[in-house]
């Protein structure tokens, strides 16, 4: 035996620069998209505005288009399998290839966590191991399927990319090796948010008086739970929670909705426009989630102006750094504190926002993303 012949793009001439790249984006298409598919779609406008790369997307096959609240701003090429079959080909025969769809690239950046064959240089983001701390809040399918995608990027990629220095540590603790490890933190697009819209979002949401924000995908891992039983006890009654994103899965919160009555609103998911408006609107925007890969809701509230609190020990911490309140997630009278705390002292709230948005529009922005990216292509070419 003389080793594994040499992959494709290790023969020829040299490449100096990164010209044409595909992008997974299949989770466009699934049923709760989630943060992973708004940190590709942003990353790829980003890409589009502050590099001269040629994307091409490459997905499932599919009967319609995604909505129009997750459309890709590029050309979707699509392969030939529907989606659980790709990914079960993929991960078990290294078949279809990307270029199937797509014709010749320097690089596949796999967005996900389905990891095409490396018929070209593979940079593959991770954006959490959320499954290996806490298997029992995935299915089964749904772990063997993960387990499989991280052997096969551990193996395969050139390059990984991750949004925050918790999920980075989670790699090397799982094997990654850490030379091929690169932080590329996700940005934002600050809007000026006008009083008379966030009149009209209450109006049409029904939302009255002063309210403290949550927003993202209903599941476990969010902990919900803590935040509904420290609200439940907070001093100022007139207060409202308001509940934005979609239903997800594993999360039986219905007894504690009951109990808070209409102290609480559910306004389900919402538009991202209408999601700036809630969070410029709120008092505070809380997010007490015990994982992220990197909380993208945080960072969108900080570009508001709002004040947060989230978690002590996660990726959260890391995007609030000291312009925010972190507390430890499980710990439900510490978070009704800071609620409290907060609430009363209008002086701390309206430091904590204007701190937060300079951090978030200064540190956070999508032109570092697209040209971190674009260096990432470079180097897995390399």
């Amino acid at each position: 035996m003389t080793g594994d012949p040499p992959a494709p793009w290790e023969t020829g001439p040299p490449m100096e620069r990164c010209r044409r790249v595909a992008i997974t984006l299949e989770q466009c298409w699934h049923a709760v998209p989630g943060g992973t598919a708004r940190a590709a779609l942003g990353s790829v406008r980003a890409l589009q505005q502050f590099t001269s790369l040629e994307l091409v997307g490459v997905s499932a096959r599919h009967r319609q288009p995604p909505s129009s609240t997750w459309s890709p701003s590029i050309e979707v090429k699509q392969l030939p399998l529907p989606r659980l079959a790709l990914y079960e080909s993929w991960h078990r025969l290294r078949w279809p290839d990307v270029e199937h769809a797509t014709g010749r690239v320097d690089v596949i950046h796999a967005t996900g966590m389905a990891m095409p064959p490396a018929t070209a240089p593979i940079v593959v983001t991770v954006h959490d191991l959320a499954f290996l701390r806490d298997p029992s809040q995935f299915t089964r399918r749904g772990v063997s399927f993960f387990r499989r995608a991280i052997d096969l990027a551990r193996r395969d990629a050139s390059i990984v990319v991750c949004p925050s220095q918790a999920t980075i540590d989670e790699c090397i603790v799982h094997g990654f090796d850490p030379k091929k490890i690169r932080l590329v933190p996700w940005g934002i697009d600050p809007t000026v948010i006008e009083s008379s819209a966030i009149m009209a979002m209450r109006s049409r949401l029904g939302i009255t008086g002063r309210y403290v924000l949550w927003a993202g995908t209903i599941e476990p891992r969010k902990n919900l739970p803590v935040l509904l039983s420290a609200f439940e006890g907070i001093e100022d009654r007139d207060v409202t929670l308001v509940l934005a994103g979609p239903e997800g899965w594993n999360e039986q919160i219905d007894g504690q909705l009951g109990r808070l009555g209409s102290r609480v609103v559910r306004v389900g998911f919402v538009e991202s426009e209408t999601l700036s408006e809630l969070q410029a609107g709120a008092e505070l925007f809380i997010f007490p989630s015990r994982q992220e890969g990197f909380g993208l809701p945080v960072l969108e509230a900080m570009a508001q102006g709002t004040a947060v609190i989230t978690s002590s020990g996660t990726s959260t911490e890391e995007v609030v750094g000291d312009c925010g309140v972190v507390v430890d997630p499980s710990d439900v009278d510490a978070l009704r504190a800071e609620i409290d705390r907060l609430l009363a002292d209008d002086v701390e709230r309206d430091r904590l926002g204007r701190a937060g948005l300079n951090r978030a529009t200064s540190l956070f922005t999508w032109e570092k993303t697209a040209k971190a990216l674009q260096s990432a292509y470079e180097e897995a070419m390399a």
